[in-house]
């Protein structure tokens, strides 16, 4: 199914665009039809790379291919779903599917559609298209510019390397797929590389963008939903984490912070400047939704709710003072999660008390803030050993949340592991349902080869059903098990790929 997925993706970016792809069939067969009839001037260049941002705020779908229906998630809610269900911060309602049911005990098939990665390949060949395609204009239009060309294609770069991310995190080993496909010829099968190939790539096109990717495109709506350069640094800091390259990360994580462009919300104002208004000041790159296009998420945390917050999370993540009850995080009751009944909050709620009415469902999808790159930085000097400096950053975010004394580990600076520790529970506390919960985890577990791997066996002993448990451990104890499977539909239409160690 990949291999005709990016293929159809072609004709599907240019719905965005002001030319209809059934005009183009109707003019001359498929072959060449990309480059000869569209990629004549700037404007359907912009119209492009405005196609690839649409395609991330994209709906769910299917793809019916021999009679066969195959169900996908939107971009936002696999963000949301790869990255919590392994995790411990939810628990399940009487309406969660079977599905992620299925992913929450550790019992995950190759048949499951959450593991459908057809969006993120969607995007990446759309960012494919405008990488291949966008620098014929020059010769075609000129009043496009070298500057404004490599302007797009670093966009383009940044967010392929940002859809090569996840998917190299939540499945291991992938296929690469760096040229568009736009003709029949290029229609092929591909087969998987591995992680590190893949890391490798985002690197590359990560520092090709860096230095061509805008500084601000003049107005604070389009400097947090589009790239910049600092959401390059940000993506940098991330994957060098991953990497465990962590001179590197601190070092990305500095020209963010240097910039003097960002800075925390404080009090009050948080939840309100953050999650409901958006764009604010604290966001690096975030993708927004309005009225016009809904986020998806009602379904699932709204009545009847399909996930609650798992009772860890007041408890042990955020916990409360039951001696002063003006004392709270102000990450946790009603911004996070609302207290009395573990409603996810932080998508639903429009203040202390008021939830959203289905078509208010408009709470941008954050992919980085000012508090991750801080947080990021922390973890590297953390690894670094450089114990203090890490203490006195993770003191500041804390200091802006009023976090609760309950919550201080006070660990020794000298301690590496324990101040990775307390920065991987203020990581929870910061980040709480924001899709990260389980790629943080899985990164401070797989340091060093797997050196803390108590930290992967205790979190499912948290999450997992009583009965299920030792089953889960004993899953988990196999690193391979830390990918999900390989959708059973792209096994069958591309018999180049090969299933993941752990499902064969």
């Amino acid at each position: 199914m990949l291999k005709r997925l990016l293929y159809s993706s072609v004709c599907v970016l240019l719905l965005f665009v002001p030319t209809s792809c059934d005009n183009w069939l109707d003019l001359q067969p498929q072959d060449g039809i990309t480059k000869d009839k569209f990629w004549k001037t700037k404007e359907q260049v912009q119209a492009a790379m405005t196609g690839v941002y649409a395609s991330m705020l994209a709906p769910s779908s299917s793809i019916v291919f021999n009679n066969v229906t195959t169900p996908s998630n939107s971009l936002v809610l696999s963000l949301f779903l790869w990255g919590e269900l392994r995790a411990d911060m939810l628990t399940t309602t009487f309406t969660t599917r079977a599905e992620e049911l299925d992913i929450m005990n550790v019992n995950i098939l190759a048949s499951n559609g959450i593991t459908n990665w057809r969006p993120f390949y969607q995007i990446i060949n759309y960012c494919n298209t405008v990488i291949d395609f966008a620098p014929s204009v020059l010769e075609n239009d000129k009043t496009f510019t070298q500057e404004a060309l490599n302007g797009y294609v670093a966009e383009a770069k940044t967010i392929r390397a940002l859809m090569y991310f996840y998917l190299a995190r939540t499945f291991g080993d992938v296929p690469l797929k760096l040229k568009s496909t736009s003709t029949d010829e290029e229609i092929q099968q591909i087969p998987k590389n591995t992680q590190a190939e893949v890391l490798e790539q985002i690197v590359k096109d990560l520092n090709e963008a860096e230095p061509n990717a805008p500084l601000t495109y003049g107005n604070a709506a389009s400097d947090k939903g589009r790239i910049t350069r600092y959401t390059v640094n940000a993506l940098q800091a991330d994957v060098y984490l991953w990497m465990e390259k962590y001179n590197e990360s601190l070092a990305a994580c500095d020209k963010i912070i240097r910039s003097n462009r960002f800075g925390l919300i404080e009090g009050t104002r948080f939840f309100s400047t953050v999650f409901v208004q958006g764009n604010s000041n604290e966001s690096i790159f975030e993708l927004q939704f309005d009225r016009q296009r809904l986020n998806e998420f009602y379904p699932l945390f709204a009545n009847p709710r399909r996930f609650n917050a798992n009772s860890y999370v007041m408890d042990f993540v955020y916990t409360q003072d039951f001696t002063d009850d003006t004392k709270k995080d102000l990450r946790g009751p009603e911004a996070a999660v609302r207290a009395t009944d573990g409603m996810i909050w932080k998508y639903t709620g429009i203040n202390a008390t008021q939830t959203r009415a289905i078509e208010d469902y408009t709470a941008h999808w954050m992919v980085y803030r000012y508090a991750d790159i801080l947080l990021m930085k922390a973890e590297a000097l953390a690894l670094l050993n450089r114990g203090p400096e890490a203490l006195s950053i993770v003191k500041t975010i804390r200091t802006r949340a009023n976090a609760l004394e309950l919550t201080n580990e006070n660990p020794d600076p000298s301690d590496v592991e324990a101040v990775a520790d307390f920065i991987l529970s203020e990581r929870a506390r910061e980040f709480a349902f924001e899709g990260k919960r389980w790629y943080d985890l899985l990164r401070h577990s797989k340091r060093n080869k797997y050196k803390r791997m108590d930290i992967m066996l205790e979190m499912v002993a948290r999450a997992a059903p009583p009965d299920r448990q030792q089953s889960a451990i004993a899953k988990y104890k196999d690193f391979n098990s830390h990918y999900l499977p390989i959708y059973q539909y792209e096994l069958q239409t591309n018999k180049n790929l090969v299933q993941n160690p752990f499902y064969k």
